[in-house]
């Protein structure tokens, strides 16, 4: 059992590390040779990465760290298949209930990773991405159909941080639409409050009419990236 749970933890930890990638922090550095927190929103995100870079950066950092959810929760599928072959897994263990709860650590650590990353000081950004790619690699229909939700509204508002905060609070009804495990009904509750709590600055300028619109520009906010 102690080789079984030493294997979870340090499933769990390159989870956080993968999320903790600075993807956007490296971009700014590399195109501009600039700090992309001292920027724009301060975020390391894709929305402020688009803003201060363009459109063809910030589409990379945003496939870049939805791709480190996907691959964060792949870990968890590896491990699965692998331990059976190495006799990893103790006895009697519930296989089903064991890979829910490591999934659900796992999405946690990574989203958790983004926004608050060793690399950079345990700053970064508000973990959107990751979280889609998380939801991707835990149920398709449910990343598919919270994309969808994200990208309607901003269709209609052109504003990004509406349209996530929209996405972070319809993924846990879509979790029980589609009949997913309870465990993942409440990591979705816990991450979408999570991402709403990192958008407390943005939902202010929503209430207050002064949130930009994509393509607007953004002054600097340094508790953004706290």
């Amino acid at each position: 059992m102690a080789m079984w749970l030493t294997l979870c933890g340090v499933v769990v930890l390159l989870a956080y590390l993968l999320g903790s990638f600075p993807t956007g922090y490296i971009v700014g550095k590399l195109l501009k040779g600039i700090d992309i927190r001292e920027v724009g929103s301060g975020s390391t995100g894709a929305t402020n990465v688009l803003r201060t870079l363009g459109k063809g950066p910030g589409a990379f950092v945003l496939l870049v760290d939805c791709l480190k959810g996907v691959l964060a929760i792949n870990l968890v599928y590896v491990l699965f298949n692998l331990a059976p072959n190495y006799n990893f897994i103790p006895p009697n263990l519930d296989v089903q209930l064991w890979q829910s709860l490591l999934v659900t650590l796992v999405g946690l650590a990574a989203i958790l990773g983004h926004s608050k990353s060793i690399f950079l000081g345990f700053t970064g950004g508000k973990s959107v991405a990751t979280s889609l790619g998380i939801l991707f690699a835990m149920c398709w229909q449910v990343g598919l159909a919270t994309f969808g939700v994200f990208a309607l509204v901003f269709a209609i508002s052109r504003i990004v941080s509406l349209s996530s905060i929209s996405g972070a609070i319809a993924v846990s009804i879509l979790m029980v639409v589609f009949q997913q495990p309870l465990i993942y009904i409440l990591f979705t509750i816990a991450g979408g409050l999570y991402v709403i709590i990192r958008h407390r600055s943005n939902i202010e300028r929503l209430l207050a009419g002064t949130e930009p619109k994509i393509g607007q520009k953004v002054e600097n906010e340094s508790e953004q990236t706290a």
